[in-house]
């Protein structure tokens, strides 16, 4: 029989993953994990206890989910006295040089694979999870994200396998309410979020309208620590002109100095990184991204909670960060293979 660590490693990134999806933190994330670690080498020190065993993955994810439901217990407290809106913290990869112009390039080939990446880890997906009870939120990601049982959930949860089979039912209905699992393709979040760009940077407010839904929504979070919206702005109008005035006020503003720009994936899904020079010699680090339902952006998020982006790699000082973000048809470039607005705003700034 393999080594206690040995097993546990091999199981890590699964842990690991649960754990995130319940808590949209990767920090507290890893502390559930190395929680984990110490109860399962406290409880399966021995051959004995060990072979009591049989499905290790199961005994380690029911683990998991009890810490990971004590701390969004504790979150909900916490959360009550967060300033302004509280939004997840992001995973942020750069785009692939070599499949840039590829239509499906940044997202796994294999439809199951995707499927997992965008519906069920999206970050959209982890934002409104903010909707559901601690209890339902873990029923939901343990059987509709990684099929465990009702009554293992049950087990986990204190509950009846009825019972938990009510909460995952709820937490659907919840999360369909707030619009989860009608997000578009990743090509046209592409499209959509290259145009939305571009009218922004060309001060083209009728150009924002044509992308924004109607009831579309602008959420900030920067913890009390860097200023942004303190409550969400809600309804195209409103969120457009305030996207022009931000925009306005970083290439304007002296406070904000060499300002760079790269399109990333945030999830797995096109978003934008934001870097500048702040006063007094700090940082401005920012995360953008959107969710998009049949073919409007309904919602933009601003992650600036330095707290939140401590994982996302720093872009280069010098502006150069790969490609731009491929424009698609109708994404809104005339020469279909010019700068997106990202790099074109950074070479205003700078």
């Amino acid at each position: 029989m393999r080594d206690l660590a040995t097993e546990f490693e091999a199981e890590r990134d699964h842990l690991t993953a649960v754990a995130y999806r319940m808590l949209g933190s990767r920090a507290e994330a890893e502390d559930v994990v190395q929680e984990t670690w110490l109860r399962y080498a406290a409880a399966l020190a021995t051959p004995q206890a060990r072979a009591e065993v049989r499905d290790l993955r199961g005994w380690l994810t029911t683990t998991a989910a009890r810490l990971s439901l004590d701390v969004l217990r504790s979150a909900r407290v916490r959360r009550e006295t967060y300033h302004g809106p509280w939004l997840p913290e992001p995973i942020v990869d750069r785009l692939p040089d070599h499949a840039a112009q590829d239509r499906t390039a940044g997202f796994a080939a294999d439809p199951a694979e995707r499927a997992v990446r965008t519906e069920q880890v999206g970050i959209a997906l982890l934002t409104l999870f903010e909707r559901l009870s601690p209890e339902q939120r873990v029923a939901f990601v343990l059987h509709d994200v990684f099929a465990v049982p009702f009554q293992q959930i049950a087990t986990t949860l204190g509950t009846s396998p009825a019972a938990a089979r009510q909460l995952a039912t709820r937490a659907r209905r919840a999360m369909a309410e707030g619009g989860a699992r009608r997000s578009t393709d990743p090509v046209e979040h592409r499209r959509l979020l290259s145009a939305f760009l571009a009218a922004a940077e060309a001060g083209d407010l009728d150009g924002l309208l044509a992308v924004l839904a109607p009831d579309a929504v602008f959420v900030g979070d920067g913890g009390g620590l860097f200023p942004t919206v303190r409550r969400p702005v809600v309804g195209a109008d409103k969120v457009a002109r305030l996207a022009l005035g931000l925009l306005q006020r970083l290439t304007a503003t002296s406070a904000i100095r060499n300002l760079r720009t790269a399109h990333v994936l945030v999830n797995g899904f096109p978003g934008l990184q934001v870097e500048a020079d702040y006063r007094r010699g700090l940082s401005l680090r920012g995360v953008v991204w959107c969710t998009v339902v049949a073919g409007r952006i309904t919602g933009l998020y601003h992650q600036v909670n330095p707290e939140k982006l401590t994982r996302v790699p720093p872009l280069d000082p010098a502006g150069d960060d790969g490609p731009p973000l491929p424009a698609d048809e109708g994404a809104g470039a005339a020469d279909g293979g010019s700068p997106g607005a990202g790099s074109r705003l950074a070479a205003q700034a700078g």
